[in-house]
């Protein structure tokens, strides 16, 4: 059975029962042979199977028509030596069967003329189960349900009578049942030894079964965890140099200098900062900051080397995939893939609503096309949307900083000081800066899941209104727009954090407000221990929030599970195979798509920011060990059997982590110049004069204000400053900048450091991008994108192949000729020659 098809009769059906009827004479017409279950033999005693088998005329037709490669001859290219220390990995690996080694053969496009050139031992094993599947898919996908005299020939596909409810689902069935093996011996257990091999978390130690992967789901499927196991890898190289890193400034606590002076109630206890906002909040103590200043120390000197390893891990592990992915291309089989899928497999939707024609150039054949005028159209329409919905994220964001400025002051009032010194410690852990923080980001990620909701039906709409071509082509769209979308939605408050919070907030006395000063909303100014303690806050609720939300929903898949267990409970014979696999969870076509969009989304996360926190990549690596093996779980038990379907790389998906890789480097200069201390610290460590001490660094880096300057609108209200404040004693008050005290004649203006630093700054950013780009491009130029090893093979691959087709040729019109030539002969030799038995020899000499 290579295809089960189920419906249900209800009262209103008479349009259904006759689109099925067409449908089904059109399949049989096709060739495919039907058998229908009735409902009387189902377990709910109301739903119909049709079950659908492809015989070899069928199969042969069309794997001839999409050029599905096939073996012909044992490969003689010899294979490259065992790696040494191959006992190190061993613990490591699967055993033999389990993984599936294949016989290496040369293959080359079907042909229905030439069945003699295959290997064909047995006819019904010649095509797999993943290439049976996938014809009987094409075919179903360009059936159409009506009679022939009849002008809505648009009507035709399984997408639509799913959609219509004709039928109510369509698949191919699993091997077996994944808890135990098959009763016949002569069944494949594939589905069992993917279960209990690979889809265990037990086994997430062991390598993965790529090639059993592929065989059973298809080659899009395999190279989607081929990718995520590498990815994987790398992600374990990242989280140990993370946290070496984190270990590092840990037990270098008591080295920091600017910590210790926080926290010295000599010095950060006397310096009287000014209020954060208007009104509401108070005059307060640097020391107060006490425990967060501590995320100085990440910001200091060993992130910076930190940061340019992991980038030059990100680039490597870019390039090797790339070589990776062609090798896994070469062993599959997919090397001229993508071409073939370009020029066949149109997708029906354009076929279905593009009624011009036109020549192909390349096949020679007249296809459906789209006017350019049409095209122009839908792509404005697709472009005004995706502009619309992403001003709409904006606008979202803006709220939530309206909402920070809003409930600051609130927190604030709240938080004040207590003569307790439990509830000042508890008060140095809950700072109003970070309440307000947290909150924000809490209901940032609610808007997040929100938008995420419309966003997945937004992008679909647009790429569906743009009808792309192929498969191919539809899925790239679909990954950019979706891409960007979520781009901008999970990377926009952690970008505002870094880059624009208190970065224009003006001094006491010219304070900047949002909204205009009417609206008296004062710009937020970053936590006293810098901005990265508040992008590491964004950054850990949004990712632990999108990972919360992710178990949610696999907790649901468990309820899926424990319902179905149902099954083991009855016999084969009383539960088959197909009303189990119709018990299952519908596999999409865009279920993939969105198991690369959570990863891609990761893998973004411990990129742009993971200068504010080191530990991002440990993190990721410890989601991922547990996502391989729940993504095999789902896809072994959960999910009905997708369609198998080719790809020979993963798409538009390499290109964006290509870009995102490229913006990291950018990103995360930024955020070591502008966003952290490490700059300005450095700058006053070599022009200080204290050699290599980092004493003084607190009081150097912040300004003076007079406190009878700063205007009646943005001073405390009575009873909000503390008790210890005495305005007739402390008449100045200090903030983060670098201008001139009150009384110098360039009063409350930058000073020369301000302009040092920047100049500092600014030179940083050039120097870092640049080395660290031009060390990208040139591994990307030393490590080739296909090992040499590969070109070689495939060169000689298609040398034997063209050398095989010619002689096989040649031999086939050597029989030709041998059996309907005619002699007639001329001279007493050549009748004697033409009349020997040999037919070569009449051939070879005769002729």
């Amino acid at each position: 059975i290579d295809f089960v098809l189920s419906y249900v009769d209800d009262k209103d059906g008479e349009k259904k029962q006759e689109r099925r009827r067409e449908f089904e004479a059109n399949l049989e017409k096709a060739g495919l042979e039907l058998e229908t279950e009735d409902k009387s033999e189902s377990d709910d005693g109301k739903t119909y199977f049709l079950k659908i088998h492809a015989p070899w005329e069928v199969l042969a037709t069309y794997a001839d028509v999409l050029k599905i490669k096939v073996p012909f001859k044992a490969s003689d290219i010899p294979h490259s030596q065992d790696v040494p220390l191959e006992w190190i990995s061993k613990p490591f690996r699967l055993p033999e069967h389990i993984m599936h080694p294949e016989p290496d053969y040369f293959t080359s496009p079907f042909d229905k003329g030439k069945i003699d050139f295959f290997l064909i031992n047995d006819k019904d094993t010649f095509f797999p189960p993943s290439t049976r599947n996938r014809i009987v898919y094409y075919i179903l996908a360009r059936c159409p349900y009506f009679k022939e005299d009849r002008k809505d020939k648009d009507k035709k596909g399984i997408k639509r009578l799913l959609s219509n409810g004709t039928y109510t689902a369509a698949f191919p069935l699993h091997d077996c049942r994944y808890w135990k093996r098959a009763r016949n011996a002569e069944c494949e257990s594939e589905r069992y030894n993917l279960y209990k091999h690979w889809a265990r978390f037990l086994c997430f130690y062991k390598e993965q079964p790529l090639n059993l992967i592929r065989k059973y789901y298809g080659e899009k499927i395999g190279i989607y965890f081929a990718w995520l196991g590498f990815y994987t890898e790398m992600l374990f190289f990242a989280a140990v140099m993370g946290l070496i890193c984190f270990a590092y400034g840990a037990l270098s606590y008591d080295d920091n200098v600017t910590s210790r002076e926080i926290c010295d109630p000599n010095i950060g206890g006397s310096i009287v900062m000014c209020p954060l906002c208007d009104k509401k909040c108070s005059f307060w103590k640097l020391s107060s900051t006490c425990l967060s200043s501590w995320n100085l120390k990440h910001s200091s000197d060993n992130i910076a080397t930190y940061i340019l390893l992991l980038l030059l891990v990100l680039t490597l592990f870019l390039e090797f995939w790339k070589r990776r992915q062609a090798r896994l291309a070469y062993e599959w089989d997919l090397v001229d893939f993508e071409e073939e899928q370009q020029q066949l497999q149109i997708r029906p939707e354009f076929e279905a609503k593009c009624t011009d024609k036109r020549l192909n150039r390349i096949t020679q054949e007249m296809e459906p096309y789209l006017p350019l005028t049409s095209k122009c159209v839908r792509f404005c329409v697709s472009g005004a949307t995706v502009i619309f919905w992403l001003s709409l994220i904006v606008a979202c964001i803006i709220g939530v900083i309206a909402y920070r400025l809003a409930v600051f002051a609130a927190f604030a009032s709240i938080m004040k000081d207590s003569p307790t010194t439990k509830i000042q410690l508890v008060g140095s852990l809950i700072t109003p800066q970070l309440a307000t923080s947290v909150t924000a980001s809490c209901i940032n990620f609610v808007i997040i899941m929100i938008l995420n909701f419309f966003y997945e039906r937004v992008a679909i709409w647009i790429t569906d209104l743009e009808i792309p071509k192929t498969h191919l082509e539809y899925e790239n769209k679909l990954t950019t727009k979706m891409f960007m979308f979520q781009f901008v939605n999970y990377y926009s408050s952690c970008f505002y954090v870094a880059f624009f919070k208190g970065k224009f907030v003006g001094y006491p006395g010219n304070y900047s407000y949002m909204f205009g000063n009417e609206r008296r909303l004062r710009n937020e100014e970053c936590d006293p221990g810098g901005c990265l303690i508040e992008l590491t806050t964004q950054l850990v609720i949004v990712m632990a929030g999108k990972q919360v939300w992710g178990n949610i929903q696999e907790a649901f898949l468990m309820c899926n599970w424990w319902v179905s267990r149902k099954g083991r409970q009855q016999p084969e014979n009383q539960y088959s195979r197909w009303e189990q696999d119709h018990d299952l969870q519908n596999f999409s076509q865009l279920g993939l798509f969105y198991e690369y969009l959570e990863m891609v989304i990761q893998f973004g996360f411990i990129t742009l920011f993971v200068a504010s926190f080191p530990l991002a990549p440990l993190l990721a690596l410890c989601n991922n060990i547990l996502e391989i093996r729940v993504d095999a779980w789902k896809f072994t038990t959960q999910f009905r059997r997708p369609v198998a379907s080719k790809a020979r790389n993963i798409g538009a998906w390499q290109e964006i982590l290509n870009v995102v890789a490229i913006l990291s480097v950018v990103t995360n200069a930024f955020i070591m110049a502008f966003t952290s201390d490490m700059i300005p610290r450095l700058v006053y460590l070599y022009t200080s004069g204290q050699g290599s001490s980092m004493t003084g660094y607190i009081n150097n880096s912040l300004s003076i204000y007079s406190i009878s300057k700063i205007p009646s609108d943005s001073m405390p209200d009575e009873g909000v400053s503390p008790a210890w404040f005495n305005n007739s004693v402390i008449t100045t008050c200090r903030y983060r900048d670098y201008r001139y005290p009150p009384g110098h004649e360039k009063e409350y203006s930058h000073t020369m450091q301000f302009w040092h630093i920047l100049a500092a700054k600014m030179a940083f950013i050039i120097v870092m991008e640049h080395v660290v780009f031009v060390v990208k491009f040139f591994v990307a130029w030393i490590i080739p994108d296909v090992p040499s090893e590969v070109k070689a093979r495939i060169k000689r691959e298609r040398y034997l192949i063209q050398e095989y087709l010619h002689n096989y040729e040649v031999e086939k019109l050597k029989l030709q000729l041998s059996t309907s030539f005619i002699v007639e002969p001329n001279t007493e030799n050549c009748t004697e020659l033409c009349t020997s038995t040999d037919k070569h020899e009449v051939l070879s000499e005769c002729l």
